[in-house]
């Protein structure tokens, strides 16, 4: 390993400092300190057959956080980018941040979570949409994947092939578009063992978290466990989700999708259930109530 400068905030081996330009070849079990030996970590080679070990790759582990649930960042892909690998053990368990040249922190090869990186969690949708084991159906305009973080029994979501960001760019030109993801969206919920004693709606949020045009098909049940917060209640039984026919006759008499002024102040309303308006203080009191309403 090389080191540009020493400073007040040196790095060190066996508690030796790298000056200026050097280079120190590390051997397993030292100790490197990346900040003025307080953040130590234990370097771990591991040996290639037919390579020394200092031609080995590097690995590095890191425990992940897992994110916080919310309206925000539901739905979000794990997409972990390629990288060289680089082994770190932090023997103190402090949350400094090491950074190693380029390398990234991602699972190991060969597991189920390793997909392309496609940038923002927003983006999420569009490695989903691609992904054969999440489509439900799909043709020559659209694929249907399931929700990642259903909010009912039934949830599924249908994407445009053609790259629409948002509602906002809709125009007129993509009126045969949105009456064929609901019909679409029609078709799913004729082929659902449930559709004899469930509701169903087709509908979109007025302001999506994630981007890429996306029409949700939910069940009106709501029983599901990713249902947390306020805001996902909200979202899917007040007027922040726009009945899939408002929105097309919108389109075809004004030529785009207008939301109103604060719609994100619907999010925050009390909640109520969507069939009797009793109102509930707080989520686990609103599924208990929600019982009442299931078919029997």
């Amino acid at each position: 390993m090389g080191q540009s400068l020493i400073g007040v905030n040196p790095t060190s081996v066996d508690l030796v400092d790298v000056g200026k330009d050097e280079e120190v070849k590390m051997r397993p079990g030292q100790v490197l300190h990346i900040v003025n030996k307080l953040y130590p970590y234990t370097v771990q080679f591991a040996e290639e057959s037919g390579k020394d070990v200092t031609e080995a790759e590097e690995k590095v582990q890191a425990e992940k956080r897992p994110c916080e649930d919310s309206s925000e960042n539901d739905d979000i892909e794990n997409v972990p980018r390629k990288a060289k690998k680089t082994e770190v053990v932090d023997t103190q368990g402090s949350s400094a941040e090491l950074k190693l040249s380029k390398t990234s922190v991602f699972p190991q090869e060969g597991t189920s979570s390793k997909k392309e990186h496609l940038g923002h969690w927003s983006q999420g949708l569009k490695s989903s949409m691609q992904d054969p084991k999440m489509q439900v159906y799909k043709d020559e305009k659209t694929v249907v994947i399931k929700d990642k973080y259903p909010k009912a029994r039934y949830h599924w979501l249908i994407l445009p092939w053609e790259s629409i960001p948002s509602l906002k760019t809709v125009t007129r030109e993509h009126l045969g578009l949105l009456e064929h993801m609901h019909a679409v969206g029609e078709k799913m919920i004729d082929q659902c063992p449930a559709r004899g004693s469930l509701e169903f709606r087709l509908g979109y949020h007025a302001i999506p978290s994630m981007s890429h045009l996306h029409l949700h098909v939910i069940s009106q049940d709501f029983d599901s466990a990713a249902l947390k917060t306020k805001k996902h209640w909200n979202s899917f039984t007040t007027e922040y989700f726009l009945n899939s026919q408002d929105v097309i006759e919108m389109v075809r008499s004004k030529g785009k999708v207008t939301v109103k002024d604060h719609a994100s102040e619907l999010l925050k309303l009390p909640l109520r259930c969507h069939i009797c308006k009793q109102q509930l203080s707080t989520i686990p009191q609103l599924k208990e109530h929600l019982r009442k309403h299931w078919p029997k």
